[in-house]
C-alpha cells in the first residue's frame, strides 16, 4: 500500500461519487475501470472493492438533496426494488467467480451498450421545469421493480458496477419515471446495504482487497456524490439524459478498448 493508493482512492471516489450524485449511476459503475486504469487492479479485485465501498451508504448525501428539490423517492417502490436487488446481486456474484476477467470485460461492454440503446430510444416522459415529482403520476407494479431490481443486483454482483445504472436507465426507460426522480431512487436503493451479500462472497472466496484504498474511496464518494446531486438539481431532464448517454458511451469504449488490449 503506497501513498498513490490512498490518493488514487480519493480521486477515484471523488470522480465516481460526482457520477453518482450527477446521474444515479451509482459509483460502481465509474469504480471498476477507474480502479483498473488509475491503480491497475485487477478485475476481480476492482469488482470486490466497488462492492464493498458500496455497502457504506454514502448516497445519503445525494438523497437528501434530490429530496430537498421535490424529488421523492417511494418507499414502497424502494422496497421491491430492494428485494430484486439482493437476489441478484448474489446470483451475479456467484457467477462472476466462474468467469474469466477477459468475459467479464466483454459482458460489461454489451451490457452498458444495451442500456444505452434503451435510454436513447425510450425517453422519459417530459415534465414542466421546475416541477416537482409525484410518486401516484406513474402507478408502478410490484413485479415490475423487481424485476428492474433483480437486473440492478445481478449487474453489481457480476460486473461489480452498483446497479444504480440499471435501475436509472430502466426506471426512465421502461417504467417512464422522470430522470431526477429515477435518479434519486437509484441513489437511496445503493444507501441500503443491498451489495452486502455481493460483497461478502467475494470476501469469502479469497479476493484480497487493499482496506486502506477503500477507507480513502469512502471518502470520496461522500464528498463527490453530495455535489454531484447539488449539480444535478440544476440541470433539466434533457440535460441529464444526454449526459448519461455520453457517460454510458465512455464506460463502454473504454471497457472495450480494454478487453481487447
Amino acid at each position: 500500500m503506497t501513498l498513490t493508493d490512498v490518493l488514487g482512492g480519493l480521486l477515484a471516489g471523488g470522480v465516481g461519487g460526482m457520477a453518482s450524485g450527477l446521474l444515479g449511476i451509482t459509483s460502481g459503475g465509474i469504480l471498476v475501470p477507474l480502479l483498473v486504469l488509475l491503480l491497475g487492479k485487477d478485475q476481480h479485485v476492482a469488482q470486490g472493492v466497488s462492492l464493498v465501498v458500496q455497502v457504506v451508504p454514502t448516497s445519503l448525501s445525494g438523497v437528501r438533496n434530490y429530496q430537498r428539490s421535490g424529488h421523492h423517492v417511494p418507499p414502497r417502490w424502494l422496497a421491491w426494488l430492494a428485494i430484486g436487488f439482493a437476489v441478484g446481486g448474489c446470483v451475479g456474484a456467484l457467477l462472476a467467480t466462474t468467469v474469466s476477467a477477459r468475459a467479464l470485460q466483454w459482458t460489461f461492454v454489451g451490457y452498458l451498450l444495451v442500456l444505452e440503446v434503451i435510454v436513447i430510444r425510450r425517453p422519459s416522459h417530459p415534465k414542466l421545469e421546475g416541477t416537482a415529482d409525484e410518486a401516484k403520476e406513474v402507478p408502478l407494479r410490484g413485479s415490475a421493480l423487481v424485476a428492474i431490481g433483480a437486473v440492478a443486483g445481478w449487474s453489481s454482483g457480476f460486473l461489480g458496477i452498483g446497479g444504480g445504472l440499471a435501475i436509472t436507465a430502466l426506471m426512465t426507460g421502461l417504467l417512464k419515471v422522470s430522470q431526477h426522480q429515477s435518479q434519486a431512487l437509484s441513489l437511496a436503493v445503493t444507501a441500503l446495504p443491498v451489495t452486502l451479500p455481493a460483497a461478502l462472497l467475494y470476501v469469502q472466496q479469497g479476493t484480497e482487497l487493499p482496506w486502506l484504498t477503500i477507507a480513502s474511496l469512502i471518502i470520496g464518494l461522500w464528498i463527490g456524490t453530495g455535489l454531484g446531486s447539488r449539480l444535478a438539481n440544476r440541470m433539466s431532464q434533457r440535460a441529464l439524459r444526454m449526459t448519461l448517454i455520453a457517460v454510458i458511451a465512455g464506460m463502454a469504449v473504454f471497457m472495450a478498448f480494454k478487453a481487447a488490449t
